[in-house]
């Protein structure tokens, strides 16, 4: 079975990843390629390190371009990706890496991306209770933000299995400076990020804080409120998220533990890790994995989950060719057996 593919954003972090995955995917045909303001350029110019790709010329991003293919993705800015999606033939297989179908709640949407909510699509966290049926077959995809993705599998369960009090959760999350995007930006040069950390998004104010707290509210069947502080860490790419949750009364390590290993026994990409040995960043770098550990603190009466993962691989891009891959009935993992990075 070979699939007919194109990829918008292919100047960008997130597009680039995409076209990286894809390119060994053998299932795969690469057609259109494309941007905005790079449209004309070759790809080569661009994400050098695409070589089997590098003489391919970006095309603009536009309805007529993207249409005729079997899957696109869709690799933009929020805003911009639902305009395009509503356009796009019912029976191509739509997979949005941008933000624009992941909220259920139009309100939350609006309140926090200022704009009118374009509706919501099945959730690409296959990893998720329930959610590899709503992605078997379906046409529309909304792939997760980077952060959900280790907060939801960090968490959630502990939120499934009823061992978790809903109010009081704490995610810190510090992520690589690849996660704004490739646009030049002062704050992230290399002189201000090297050496040094920095919060933002403080007080409950980043965009991912409604799309954690809905993945949690649904896997603990009712609402789940958190605090999320993001953090901007002197790397390229990777997300360390640490979040902690009260216990409900009676629950100890051993239940927890065996909640955890019970909900990723079975995942190909998440692994629990043994007792004592903790993630790191560089365990997942350019894979598809995520990794975790778990500890109880029994004075403070809390569980407290570190995960890790690469930001544009298993935080958007592999995540978004493992939905493709199960919603179009291929082997889940095609494409995506790449291991870790090291040193």
């Amino acid at each position: 079975m070979t699939i007919s593919v194109a990829v918008s954003g292919a100047s960008g972090y997130a597009g680039g990843e995409v076209l990286r995955l894809l390119a060994g995917h053998p299932n795969v045909e690469i057609g259109a390629i494309t941007a905005h303001s790079n449209a004309g350029s070759r790809l080569g110019e661009l994400q050098p390190h695409l070589h089997a790709l590098a003489d391919r010329v970006l095309v603009d991003t536009t309805v007529e371009n993207l249409t005729g293919h079997d899957v696109v993705f869709l690799a933009l800015p929020h805003g911009a990706s639902a305009e395009i999606a509503a356009q796009l033939p019912d029976d191509t297989l739509v997979i949005d890496a941008g933000a624009d179908h992941r909220l259920t709640d139009p309100a939350a949407w609006e309140k926090f991306y200022g704009s009118p909510h374009a509706g919501s699509w099945p959730y690409g966290l296959p990893e998720l209770p329930g959610h590899r049926e709503l992605l078997r077959g379906a046409k529309r995809i909304a792939v997760p933000g980077c952060y959900p993705t280790s907060s939801l599998l960090a968490l959630t369960p502990g939120f499934a299995a009823g061992l978790l009090e809903p109010d009081d959760v704490v995610i810190v999350a510090a992520s690589g400076t690849s996660g704004a995007g490739k646009a030049a930006k002062p704050h992230l040069l290399g002189s201000e990020v090297m050496g040094g950390m920095s919060p933002y998004g403080v007080g409950g104010g980043h965009r991912h804080t409604p799309e954690i707290e809905q993945g949690l509210s649904a896997a603990a069947g009712e609402q789940v409120s958190i605090s999320f502080t993001p953090t901007l860490a002197p790397m390229a790419r990777g997300i360390l998220t640490t979040a902690t949750a009260k216990v409900r009364p009676g629950v100890d390590a051993a239940a927890l533990r065996n909640a955890w290993e019970r909900a990723y026994g079975e995942e190909s990409f998440v692994r629990v890790l043994p007792e004592g040995q903790w993630p790191a960043t560089k365990m997942v770098v350019g894979s598809n994995y995520a990794a975790l550990q778990l500890a109880f603190d029994p004075h403070a009466g809390r569980v407290i989950v570190s995960a890790v993962i690469d930001n544009l691989t298993k935080g958007t891009a592999g995540g978004a060719i493992q939905s493709m891959n199960i919603a179009l009935g291929l082997p889940e993992g095609a494409g995506l057996t790449q291991q870790g990075v090291a040193p």
